[in-house]
């Protein structure tokens, strides 16, 4: 605001500094708030510039010139941070006038935008969405922003991931499809770049669980159908996997996992998948939906089920290349681990040395996929019988220390927790017993 004023109290109309202090005396007003109130004349003059007269019902924004817009655009760069120039910067962001060209400083939009993602400024949710409209690099920089800050902060539960997700306005923004496009293909970077790791898988599916939410409470009489988002080629995939399992009864989730998992082995084994790339494609979009997978590995150990289907969704999952049959060995060690899971399942009374073959045979095994899914099954046996509950902490710290598996059993963890919190129908020795595994291994990740 005072390199404002000053740059007001150096232009030519008040060159004569005697005259202009006669004049601001006359009106009755301080320098201060002489320039205080002019800078607020000057912003509402040019707000009511840019949003235009109307004139016999016409809006006639058109007028306004692409050269004078994109000044008005640099003018306001050293004044990014002035409170009230927000109203300027959303006409700025909100303005088109009709031309085929960007016509704001592409300097203005990242300034706003570097701006913004440091919380410097507030911006109503339109202006930000069309900041990254148009343009995509402010965009890009957003959601490799938000992953840094994931990245970097300490999270103990999903809901404070989620909470700092929602505050990025990504998930409300990637209800335009142009940008859905954009940000879902950084997350595929970021997944590859990462090796997949389960921190970096964990924010994708929250993402995607956050941006379905704000599709459903979208007002918009045309808004776009959810499977517009999603890949053209698998539309019936899609469908099964959009469906939110909270809208099924309990006793359906196994029909319908075993539905999805049809329709992934029917595409994956009698499909000639024409590259890697291809079968990259529907593994991420399987692994968008997490959730339906974690209720996979929960019903093999809770409910009655003919595991071969879920056991196959998992491996596939886990192993989505079948090189040398590696899934066919995949599913092999899988069914051994969970038969035996299986017959401990009842016992009341267990001790680690119960569970030693099955942790043999993670440590055993060279490919790490196969040791994913073990870990996921493991995970769900301490947690859901009774048996479990009493060797959980005691297993955790063995199995975490010499495996190396801390931030993938926490990330279990704390996708097990939140849906449990949503759905609220586990027993209250399971969520204490998650509570206190969450804040022994918080130390460790």
């Amino acid at each position: 605001q005072s390199l404002l004023c000053h740059l007001l109290s150096s232009s030519k109309w008040e060159s004569n500094e005697g005259e202009t202090s006669t004049f601001i005396s006359t009106l009755g007003y301080t320098s201060a708030d002489y320039y205080c109130h002019l800078v607020k004349n000057m912003i509402f003059s040019l707000v009511t510039e840019l949003k235009g007269n109307q004139f016999n019902g016409l809006n006639i924004q058109g007028r306004v010139s692409a050269s004078r817009v994109n000044a008005v655009s640099l003018f306001c760069l050293p004044l990014i941070t002035l409170p009230d120039l927000t109203s300027l910067l959303e006409s700025l962001l909100l303005y088109h006038g009709g031309a085929s060209r960007e016509i704001l400083s592409s300097e203005f939009l990242e300034a706003v935008n570097e701006a913004f993602l440091k919380k410097k400024i507030s911006l109503p949710e339109s202006a930000v969405f069309n900041l990254w409209l148009r343009h995509p690099p402010s965009l890009e920089k957003a959601t490799l922003y938000l992953l840094d800050q994931l990245a970097s902060i300490q999270l103990n539960s999903l809901e404070e991931v989620a909470c700092v997700i929602k505050e990025s306005l990504l998930p409300q923004a990637a209800i335009h499809p142009a940008i859905f496009r954009i940000v879902n293909e950084i997350f595929k970077n970021a997944l590859m770049e990462t090796s997949g790791t389960p921190e970096v898988m964990t924010v994708i599916q929250m993402f995607i669980h956050l941006f379905l939410q704000a599709h459903q409470n979208e007002n918009k009489q045309h808004k776009f159908p959810l499977k517009a988002y999603f890949s053209y080629r698998h539309q019936p995939l899609v469908t099964a996997l959009l469906r939110c399992p909270f809208e099924l009864p309990t006793t359906r989730w196994s029909q319908h996992l075993k539905h999805i998992s049809d329709m992934l082995k029917a595409f994956v084994e009698d499909t000639n998948i024409s590259s890697l790339a291809d079968l990259f494609e529907i593994w991420f979009l399987v692994a968008c939906f997490g959730e339906w997978l974690d209720i996979a590995a929960e019903q093999l150990l809770k409910a009655a089920v003919e595991p071969d289907a879920l056991l196959w969704l998992l491996a596939f999952y886990y192993c989505p290349q079948n090189e040398n049959q590696q899934r066919t060995q995949t599913m092999v060690e899988a069914q051994a681990v969970y038969n035996h899971l299986m017959m401990l399942f009842n016992c009341t009374v267990l001790s680690v040395k119960d569970l030693e073959a099955a942790v043999h045979s993670v440590m055993d095994i060279e490919q790490c996929c196969n040791q994913h899914l073990i870990i996921h099954l493991l995970t769900n046996f301490l947690l859901f019988s009774s048996g479990g509950h009493m060797i959980a902490q005691e297993f955790i710290y063995h199995i975490t220390e010499t495996t190396d598996t801390s931030k993938e059993v926490y990330s279990i963890l704390i996708r097990t927790a939140y849906r449990i919190n949503r759905i609220g129908e586990e027993n209250e020795s399971t969520v204490k017993l998650l509570n206190e595994l969450l804040q022994k291994l918080t130390l460790k990740v």
